[in-house]
């Protein structure tokens, strides 16, 4: 039987760091011995957890030495500790999610190397897969993770708040001075927001990257161990954050919710998955991120799924990933997910299995951006950069922040991992 399993609270803390420690795991059961293998997820969407019950369903039926297979559904806020918790406790899942810990797994070795794998499954196609989204899950040649969902970050346009406000954005061209102009007369008109920066609700600083890619910023240089913040042109893009939030009014500020999908804002950044949220209450466009002063830029949210070294089943692992992978199914997940491969990564296969945008929108939107797009700031010891970045720039957050002081604080703060 195959079933979907929630965990509805996190366990323990525990530190990334851990991770060494556990890789090893215990022995690999008998080869006569049917294996169960568990796939923890962080979804809890009830078509995409169907969807992947009938993939495993379909596998296993064709496969006796796999007994059963469990997709974990953890929150969301709480999956990298209790991911990490259990690999360091023993009780490490055969296959996982990951988004920004990938970097500390592949780092700490807790990662099976894929690659060999996966050009060895007949029909497989590993040379389908676009360059540019498989590197934040490779080392040294090798894929450690499939990136399963490759969802560019896109701009959310309420129409309907639009036309209220007696405002308009260039479709063909829209620019963040545009939006920011557009979004505090709308805020001045109607009292709901301008724009809204999904997910960021001046915790997770990393969605920011969205913006100040705009500006030509980046949180730190190529090869992660210099800090950035301090650079000019971060410093004009949280100017503009700054001005918008404190000043026009444009982006709702510190303490302000606001819901674009419920129809409380004008505008929204959010990946292109997040679509399904739409209901139908309003009009709206789609439309790539808008320009900055560097001009047009992508940015994209990546999620893979690999094998755990501390599995005890790695080899049965690998074997349903390659089938979860494959061409046929990779085109059932790309209802939920955009996939890496360029034989799906048009705007008509893309829309044959999408109930709320239209092969144009995806074209423009999700194809067209993913060969050129940055990922969010991703790097080794997520959590504690995060946290020592957030605490840093809270000082951002008030009507006469020093800005460049501010910036250089985060320097100072998280500088000193980066340089580990």
């Amino acid at each position: 039987m195959i079933r979907t399993r929630r965990v509805l609270s996190a366990v323990a803390v525990t530190t990334v760091l851990a991770l060494g420690a556990a890789c090893a795991g215990p022995p690999a059961d008998a080869p006569d011995r049917a294996a169960q293998l568990r796939m923890t997820v962080w979804t809890s969407d009830e078509a995409q957890l169907k969807l992947l019950d009938s993939i495993g369903d379909a596998y296993r039926a064709d496969h006796p030495d796999v007994a059963d297979i469990t997709f974990e559904s953890l929150p969301f806020a709480d999956y990298n500790t209790t991911l990490t918790t259990q690999i360091a406790g023993g009780n490490s899942p055969d296959l996982a999610w990951m988004g920004d810990l990938s970097k500390d797994l592949i780092a700490s070795d807790a990662l099976v190397g894929l690659t060999d794998k996966l050009k060895a499954t007949p029909g497989w196609n590993y040379d389908d897969l676009l360059g540019s989204v498989t590197a934040e899950f490779s080392r040294d040649g090798t894929l450690y993770a499939y990136p399963f969902s490759n969802s560019p970050y896109a701009l959310y346009v309420n129409t309907d708040l639009l036309a209220e406000a007696g405002q308009k954005i260039d479709p063909a061209a829209p620019t963040w001075d545009q939006v920011a102009a557009a979004g505090a007369a709308v805020h001045a008109k109607t009292g709901k927001a301008g724009f809204v920066i999904r997910d960021f609700d001046y915790k997770a600083w990393n969605m920011l990257a969205t913006v100040w890619t705009g500006w030509g910023a980046t949180a730190w240089s190529p090869d992660g161990k210099t800090c950035t913040f301090d650079s000019p042109e971060m410093r004009r893009a949280f100017t503009f954050l700054h001005d918008a939030a404190f000043t026009t009014k444009a982006m709702p500020g510190p303490g302000t919710t606001a819901d674009f999908f419920a129809g409380d804002a004008a505008f929204t950044v959010a990946q292109v998955s997040r679509a399904s949220l739409l209901t139908g209450t309003f009009d709206f466009e789609l439309h790539p991120l808008p320009a900055g002063p560097r001009g047009t830029y992508a940015v994209l949210g990546q999620a893979g799924v690999g094998v755990l070294a501390s599995s005890k089943h790695p080899d049965q692992a690998a074997d349903f990933l390659a089938y979860l992978t494959n061409p046929v199914n990779a085109a059932k997940l790309a209802q939920y997910f955009p996939p890496p491969r360029k034989s799906l990564l048009t705007g008509a296969e893309l829309a044959a299995n999408n109930k709320v945008l239209d092969a144009a929108q995806l074209q423009g939107a999700v194809v067209d951006q993913m060969p050129n797009a940055v990922t969010l700031p991703n790097h080794t010891r997520p959590a504690e950069i995060a946290q020592k970045g957030k605490t840093a720039l809270d000082a951002m957050w008030k009507p006469d922040a020093d800005i460049p002081a501010v910036l250089r604080s985060v320097c100072a703060a998280i500088e000193p991992i980066l340089a580990k």
